[in-house]
């Protein structure tokens, strides 16, 4: 059985299971990336809710793990050279899963990088911007007088989807007909414009019919339907 003594996160949060891949997550657009992922790779994983709601990453043992303080993060017993592995930030993990099983990603070097890139847009753009968005439009934001700020946030946004919108054209899939990271990265972020900031009619997504049936495509899964509610909320 393998030994997480080293990894303070484990006093805070004991794992039930040692052998078996630790996830440290809560299920908003980039916790559920990686749950996501584990089940549609099918590595046996258990997950730990770090309840963001009451401030729990920024707990000692949650800083141990993360220094930057937010969800998701890992710990897999059965790391690089067989020895125990600690990682933050999603697209990472979502590539070191990838790169860990050969699932979700292309063999190609130039289909690996190309998928990486639309990870990578997914984290630059599509999360932060909105992540903004939604503090403008739904949360403490929407109470400043002064519009612009969501207005910029909303425009760059619909622009985000915009580009989306055309990568889509004539794909079933980010990277064609390859469900990737790329896809995943991405399905609670497109997801969260509808169903939690009430932002469609914002950043126009009648108008965006590729993005909406991808969307669909990728909310039918089983494996999304699963880790869209890994940790189960409390």
């Amino acid at each position: 059985m393998s030994s997480l003594s080293a990894f303070p996160i484990a006093t805070r949060w004991p794992a039930k299971n040692p052998d078996v891949l630790q996830l440290y997550s809560f299920p908003t657009p980039n916790g559920v990336k990686v749950s996501i992922a584990l089940e549609e790779i099918g590595l046996p994983y258990e997950p730990h809710l770090v309840d963001i709601l009451n401030n729990e990453t920024w707990t000692p043992e949650f800083l141990s793990l993360n220094p930057n303080g937010k969800i998701p993060a890992i710990i897999d017993p059965d790391g690089p050279g067989g020895k125990p592995f600690a990682l933050f930030e999603s697209g990472a993990i979502l590539l070191y899963l990838a790169d860990k099983t050969g699932k979700l990603i292309p063999s190609d070097p130039a289909l690996r990088y190309q998928t990486i890139q639309w990870v990578f847009f997914q984290m630059g753009g599509i999360g932060p911007m909105f992540g903004q968005m939604g503090y403008f439009l739904k949360f403490a934001g929407k109470e400043i007088e002064d519009k612009r700020p969501l207005e910029r946030y909303v425009n760059e946004s619909k622009r985000l989807l915009g580009v989306l919108e055309t990568r889509l054209e004539g794909r079933q899939w980010i990277m064609g007909d390859d469900y990737t990271i790329a896809d995943i990265s991405m399905i609670g972020w497109v997801r969260a414009v509808t169903v939690f900031y009430d932002a469609g009619e914002h950043v126009g997504m009648a108008g965006m019919p590729n993005v909406s049936s991808w969307l669909e495509r990728a909310l039918a899964r089983p494996a999304t339907v699963k880790g869209l509610d890994i940790p189960a909320r409390p």
